[in-house]
């Protein structure tokens, strides 16, 4: 954070500093458990009654609506008083983003954010001072957190704004105010709070909203949910990316090679090869994504394919792996939702060959009532894509399993309630002969536990 006075900060916020020390504020907050640094401000509203869980860090700025008397107030806390606590802390907020004229790239998607994300970052780290969210951690709490890291000589932001519900980017906006704006792709996903498909559609549109009129917004032209927003609403530059010739970037000859992916670029007239790790059709578009949000910022299709080629995959995200009994093994738990799922069919059946295809697929997470509707698209994706066997673990992944036999699934199908069973299965199945795509969750510990058993032991 950009440090402020005290006193800058009643000026902005129209407060009073009615108690404790003028100090010079580094970090800031609005919740207690937000506190984990001395000179924070905490823009609080209840009453704070356990001082002694704050004394590690202090001094300490308090701006609250709420009244003290000054015999319970620790000396090393200073009180500002306003008259509401949350539209001094929106006042704040809305100074602050306004101290920087900077790039600030905001990512939503079903499936791609942080992966486009880290390779935007990786990219520019080598020509600006960046900051960007962490790996995933993209809630709406972190925000404000977020938007305080960026500081005098930061050059470029980039934060991931997930949607788990309406609303979500408008306030994501309202925070970062980007200049570049990214939808990866729509699925299905979510669906327990914004109802339908046509709801979670239009929270991911709320995009257009809060990219700046001046600014960019990058779209995936391939995706057929994207397609149904209507962008004549969107007030700034639309840049489409696909592999159609109606897109404004595209990606041509694309192939697998032995670490990830090539393909070529076509803009403009000109052609860029490009070679980035990671598997499948969706790394090159994520890579794509990436490349064009940094062009926006200045730097050349060169610039990015060099810096690109050193780009390492996250964690569980699609890793290939020499399993036991020399099987290969495809490391997707990360995440899962039916966009990836799709996406990670696609590449087992790329990397397959002649070997048996064996998916292993657990339960898909926050989907609320929506449940069974999307475990059994799932269902319809394994049978599209195709696999010679098909595993689920855990209950509601039973559904996957028993639409898949209704639908006339061919593949040997098993249900198991935990990653034992499943393991226990496998051992003695599975060879060099043999390919395993284990996708789940990264809250699934009987997913995690069942890739760690599979993998090779060194």
């Amino acid at each position: 954070m950009k440090p402020i006075s005290v006193e800058t900060l009643c000026t902005i916020i129209n407060g009073t500093h009615i108690h404790g020390p003028s100090i010079a504020i580094h970090f800031g907050a609005y919740r207690l458990k937000q506190v984990k640094q001395r000179n924070t401000v905490l823009f609080i509203e209840k009453h704070i009654m356990n001082w002694a869980k704050l004394a590690p860090y202090y001094p300490l700025v308090l701006v609250t609506e709420s009244h003290y008397r000054t015999q319970e107030l620790p000396s090393e806390v200073a009180i500002i008083h306003v008259q509401h606590t949350e539209e001094a802390l929106w006042k704040f907020i809305n100074f602050y983003r306004g101290q920087f004229q900077l790039p600030v790239v905001a990512i939503t998607g079903t499936a791609g954010k942080t992966t486009t994300k880290e390779m935007i970052k990786h990219i520019l780290m080598r020509y600006k001072k960046v900051t960007a969210t962490q790996l995933s951690t993209n809630s709406r709490t972190a925000f404000f957190h977020y938007l305080l890291s960026i500081e005098s000589d930061t050059e470029a932001a980039v934060f991931e704004t997930a949607v788990g519900a309406p609303g979500d980017l408008r306030r994501a906006g309202k925070y970062f105010k980007p200049t570049i704006g990214i939808i990866t792709n729509i699925g299905e996903h979510h669906l327990n709070y914004c109802k339908t498909l046509e709801g979670y559609i239009d929270a991911k549109a709320e995009m257009l909203e809060i990219v700046d009129a001046n600014g960019v917004l990058i779209i995936n032209a391939d995706d057929p949910n994207t397609s149904k927003i209507d962008f004549e609403k969107f007030k700034g530059r639309l840049i489409k990316i696909g592999t159609k010739n109606s897109a404004d970037y595209i990606a041509t000859n694309i192939r697998y090679s032995t670490t990830g992916m090539e393909f070529v670029i076509v803009h403009k007239g000109e052609y860029h090869k490009i070679g980035v790790t990671g598997f499948g059709k969706h790394q090159v578009m994520n890579a794509l994504a990436a490349i064009v949000a940094v062009v926006e910022m200045g730097l050349t299709i060169p610039q990015a394919a060099e810096q690109l080629q050193t780009f390492r995959p996250l964690n569980k995200q699609l890793q290939l792996f020499e399993g036991m009994n020399g099987v290969l093994l495809l490391d997707d738990t990360w995440s899962i939702t039916t966009t990836s799922l799709e996406a990670a069919l696609i590449v087992l059946n790329e990397l397959a060959g002649t070997k048996k295809r064996i998916a292993i697929i657990g339960t898909i997470t926050d989907v609320g009532p929506w449940g069974t509707f999307i475990h059994k698209k799932a269902a319809e994706i394994v049978l599209d894509k195709g696999v010679d066997v098909l595993i689920t673990v855990g209950e509601h992944a039973k559904i996957i399993a028993n639409h898949a036999l209704a639908l006339g699934i061919q593949a040997q199908v098993y249900c198991f309630n935990n990653s034992v069973l499943a393991y226990e299965l496998l051992k003695n199945r599975i060879d060099s002969n043999t390919i395993i795509l284990i996708k789940g969750d990264m809250y699934s510990k009987t997913m995690f536990d069942l890739a760690t058993k599979l993998k090779k032991k060194t």
